[in-house]
């Protein structure tokens, strides 16, 4: 379980700087980057002097935090943040973030504003949008920023259609929920002498009026972009907290100083987000985390300010690599962890290290692609199962050294008295081959009662009866108790037990190509068959989403015939068909050759298995 990140008062995230440059402070990243857990990210917008500060703090259960002031002179700069414990979510953090205020006559920049209010959606999984007074024609004018995002930030790389169909098609998958926050809000919710819920009133306020002029044209556009970008759209309206004299020293009143008009929308605005208010996730469903969420902050802003329009589709195809290199990174360290925990050195047999190989192959594996998302994903798993060969490769090498050294250093221990023997001469008299024999097969029966060898005990011994050839021989010959005919015959039944001992150790090598050759097999059809699961998962993932979306159009739509803007219906049409068109399926063909270009790493294997194939059926030709 990741660790809870509690701050114990906001930090810069986002500093708006004199020269109009918008920098993510390094000290905001690092906490960020520590949260492995998904984030839910409110932000909150509107005009400065509104009161967005006082919210926040509510939001995050206190009285103080985010900066209020009380004079007409703005006091956020930039994005603030404040990265609490989510109060209904366990595992997940509350990332609240507190914009600079809108339209500050202070600055003289007004395009920041509109960069600050796009990072705002961008970054946030809530957007609550706070005014004064009420949702009329002035409010809605005020909104003016939501009417230049489609020229502000490009959804693709490279579109096919138009550039304002492909934004309007596809900005719903980037947006937040929207909540729009009115405050000291004295009327009553009332339309033609009917009770309307706050939802209501804000739709009320969203209908399009009729006309065809420039003027109602430039009236219907900011109604018409909430409507279209924003799926989910909500209206909490608050009366005065308190009295215009006890203002400046909100944050110091108690509850009982404040008014019940005030603090019972606020206790429902705040159960609203708390227990609504879904992970940030990027297009496909997937969610981000904070480390996820400081690297779009850190794309956008590099994007903004070297003048550059931001692409969305770029900010997450460079977000999937970075997190994808990451998933290789952890799933890596998983493995090598599990073996070396697992795997108890030397091992009796191959198929015992490849049988823990397996197994800590499959949970790196699961591993990465829990981690891992979008397009580069089959590069990266490609890569994963290239490192896990090696690591395998690793694990055999070091699995053989330890058990040649072993069985290297339990021979030379036995054969201590033998050798001493050889160093005297006791071994160069008349019968001494018979007595060196009898001491050597002494030795060999004790190698073969000691347990655990591991894989490399024939090879040691081959290598330690090769060693005494020469000096098998020098005594053979010295020997005068044996006849010439003796000491051939002698001379031959040693060569057939070398040959014999060789040619089992051919066989040995022979049956592991082969095990490594089906663990390399069984490695590619599980990864194929895994990232094929992947890619299905994440196919359904986005249909899913781009369902919700037609959804949501479908029903605009219909509202709009109702209003009879038949024309803007038909253009909503387009989209939603455009929407349909994207649910594409896997090209099985381009990530099937990423895993099987891996594969071809099992040809060196298959060409040992048939030269070791060859030299083993030798010594049975020789003997025909």
């Amino acid at each position: 379980m990741a660790p809870e990140i509690r701050m114990a008062a906001p930090v810069c995230f986002i500093e708006n700087r004199p020269d109009g440059k918008l920098v993510v402070q390094e000290e905001a990243a690092k906490l960020l980057a520590g949260i492995h857990q998904p984030v839910v990210v409110v932000a909150i917008v509107g005009l400065y002097r509104t009161g967005k500060s006082y919210l926040m703090n509510r939001l995050a259960g206190k009285r103080r935090g985010f900066c209020l002031g009380a004079t007409v002179q703005g006091q956020t700069k930039g994005i603030w943040m404040w990265c609490l414990p989510h109060p209904h979510r366990p595992d997940h953090t509350l990332v609240l973030l507190d914009t600079e205020g809108l339209g500050d006559v202070q600055k003289g920049n007004t395009q920041n504003d509109a960069w600050v209010f796009a990072l705002s959606i961008l970054l946030s999984s809530t957007l609550v949008y706070n005014s004064m007074g009420t949702i009329d024609q002035n409010a809605l004018e005020k909104l003016h920023y939501v009417t230049e995002l489609t020229k502000k930030i490009r959804v693709r790389s490279s579109s096919r259609d138009c550039r304002e169909n492909e934004n309007s098609a596809e900005f719903v998958r980037f947006f937040p929920d929207f909540i729009w926050a009115v405050r000291d809000f004295t009327l009553q919710l009332e339309i033609d002498g009917r009770s309307v819920s706050e939802d209501g009133y804000l739709e009320a306020a969203l209908k399009l009026q009729q006309g065809d002029t420039e003027q109602i044209k430039k009236c219907n556009l900011p109604r018409l972009c909430i409507r279209k970008f924003f799926r989910s759209r909500k209206c909490f309206t608050f009366d005065r907290p308190t009295s215009r004299r006890n203002l400046p020293r909100l944050e110091e009143l108690e509850e009982d100083d404040l008014e019940a008009d005030f603090l019972e929308p606020v206790a429902s605005f705040c159960q609203h987000i708390w227990e609504t208010s879904q992970p940030k996730t990027i297009p496909g469903g997937q969610i981000v985390t904070g480390r996820m969420l400081t690297t779009l902050a850190k794309n956008y802003t590099d994007a903004i300010n070297s003048g550059i329009v931001p692409c969305l589709e770029n900010a997450v195809l460079a977000l999937a690599e970075i997190e994808n290199a990451a998933a290789v990174r952890k799933a890596i360290s998983h493995y090598e962890a599990q073996m070396g925990q697992r795997l108890v050195l030397p091992t009796g047999t191959v198929e015992e290290l490849l049988q823990v190989h397996a197994e800590c192959e499959r949970e790196a594996t699961a591993i990465f692609l829990a981690c891992g998302f979008g397009d580069s994903i089959e590069q990266f798993q490609a890569e994963l199962v290239q490192q896990l060969q090696k690591k395998k490769e690793e694990f055999c090498k070091r699995n053989e050294q330890v058990s040649y050294d072993r069985c290297c250093a339990l021979l030379l221990e036995l054969s201590q008295a033998l050798e001493d023997g050889i160093s005297k001469g006791i071994y160069s008299v008349p019968g001494g081959y018979k007595h060196f024999l009898e001491r050597q097969n002494e030795i060999l029966e004790k190698y073969r009662w000691v347990p655990e060898k591991g894989i490399q005990a024939d090879k040691a011994l081959e290598e330690f009866m090769k060693s005494k050839e020469t000096v098998a021989k020098s005594i053979l010959q010295m020997d005068n108790a044996l006849t010439d005919k003796e000491k051939a015959i002698e001379a031959e039944s040693a060569r057939a037990k070398a040959a014999e001992l060789q040619q089992k150790m051919l066989e040995l090598e022979q049956a592991k190509l082969v095990q490594m050759v089906k663990d390399q097999e069984r490695t590619h059809a599980e990864q194929m068959q895994l990232l094929k699961e992947k890619v299905e998962e994440e196919k359904m993932r986005m249909q899913e989403e781009t369902e919700k979306m037609v959804q949501h159009k479908l029903k605009e739509q219909e509202q709009l015939l109702k209003e009879g803007f038949q024309e803007t219906s038909r253009e909503m049409a387009e989209e939603i068909k455009s929407l349909r068109k994207e649910n594409k399926t896997p090209d099985w063909v381009a990530i099937s050759s990423q895993i099987r270009g891996i594969f071809e790493s099992v040809a060196p294997l298959i060409f040992q298995y048939k030269m070791m194939s060859k030299l083993s059926s030798q010594p049975n030709a020789e003997k025909k």
